[in-house]
């Protein structure tokens, strides 16, 4: 899904140390937003930072015989300081 991806926001880095990557488990909606978010893995300071601005990410519509449908997907996240 990362190349249907039109619109990210940057998490903010949290004020921690930690540093890692949040495995994220999402459903976009046909509409393209992220409608279902929970954290598969990754560094609990830096999980609610990762879920706050995926959940603000927009995705063109994924097209399943020319009708946008639902997507079940993993988001990657990356913190290094």
């Amino acid at each position: 899904m990362a190349g249907q991806l039109i619109s990210r926001v940057d998490p903010v880095y949290p004020d921690t140390e930690a540093q890692g990557t949040i495995v994220l488990h999402a459903i976009i909606a046909p509409d393209g937003t992220v409608r279902q978010l929970s954290v598969i893995s990754g560094p609990p300071p830096l999980q609610g930072a990762a879920v706050d601005a995926v959940r603000q990410w927009i995705y063109k519509p994924y097209l399943l015989n020319g009708q946008p449908v639902a997507v079940d997907t993993t988001i990657t996240v990356n913190f290094k300081r």
